[in-house]
């Protein structure tokens, strides 16, 4: 009994313990390491110059901290700065960016929410093609579309105005949101739905009393997408909007860009920083459920 117990002693088993720094670890780490750096430099950059008088940023130190910080370029750019003949700064682009942004994620949420829920528990004949057929429009580049849509828009009467660019946006989110939503529903037991049907509940019952309560996570990942996508928008601000309803990128364009006077590369870069930030915090405020919703089948075929 004894050279029993002194050999299992001898002969543990088990798994192997791991080394904390085994070349694959270092290697990963290494990696991680480097690329977060060369994604988080250029943001430091960003940061440190806008806190910087233009006379310390002469001086050349880019990588520098601030030797005196002022918070006078981030006034400017948020109120004073010129884009184009308007010195009012982004503020009057950031009223213009939240009235396209709430009403374009609304409307296309609860639409491509809708149509993903019916295209995954009420087959109607055609729903395949008709799935196909919207799946293959999240492939066709917007480019090919701009003229015909700004025909579109001039013919209702929307072209250069808000609610214009809100159908644009409702439109072109369309198609990946009801794949994601489409999925998400799919691998929802089937089970609830049919004792649902079988109690007597009705297409529009199941959809807001049990679909619509068991899919916030692929809601926060949809409205975290449109968020980004939206705000984030230039190409279709600048052309289906007017100098009076540009969004927050235009006004930017129009203040990075501008060839009068000294260039203020602190006023800059305050003013990307200011409209960088509304996707940013809703990123970082739904980050768990954003990956929830992801991993609970939002990318499942």
């Amino acid at each position: 009994m004894a050279d029993m117990t002194t050999n299992t002693a001898a002969d543990p088993r088990g798994p192997k313990p791991k080394r904390t720094f085994s070349r694959a670890n270092i290697f990963l780490y290494g990696t991680l390491i480097v690329v977060s750096m060369y994604y988080l430099l250029p943001l430091y950059v960003m940061i440190v110059t806008s806190l910087k008088g233009m006379p310390e940023i002469r001086m050349g130190n880019v990588f520098g901290p601030p030797v005196e910080v002022t918070f006078e370029p981030w006034v400017k750019a948020w109120s004073e700065a010129c884009t184009g003949i308007n010195c009012d700064g982004l503020s009057r682009g950031f009223g213009n960016s939240v009235r396209i942004l709430i009403p374009s994620i609304v409307l296309s949420i609860a639409i491509a929410s809708i149509n993903g829920y019916a295209l995954s528990n009420w087959k109607f004949k055609g729903s395949e093609t008709f799935f196909t057929i919207l799946i293959i429009g999240a492939f066709i580049p917007y480019q090919t579309m701009l003229y015909p849509i700004v025909i579109m828009l001039r013919e209702i009467g929307l072209m250069g105005s808000i609610w214009g660019l809100v159908l644009v946006h409702t439109v072109f989110g369309m198609p990946i949101l009801t794949l994601l939503f489409r999925n998400y529903f799919a691998a929802i037991p089937e089970e609830l739905f049919k004792a649902a049907r079988v109690d007597g509940a009705g297409f529009w019952q199941i959809y807001f009393q049990i679909m619509v309560p068991m899919a916030l996570p692929i809601f926060v990942v949809a409205i975290i997408l449109q968020v980004t996508g939206i705000w984030n928008d230039f190409l279709f601000g600048v052309i289906y909007t007017k100098p009076a309803t540009y969004p927050m990128t235009v006004q930017l364009n129009n203040i990075v860009n501008s060839v009068q006077g000294v260039k203020e590369y602190n006023v800059n870069m305050a003013a990307t920083l200011l409209t960088g930030l509304v996707p940013l915090v809703i990123y970082f405020a739904s980050g768990k459920l954003f990956v929830r919703g992801i991993a609970a089948g939002a990318v499942k075929g």
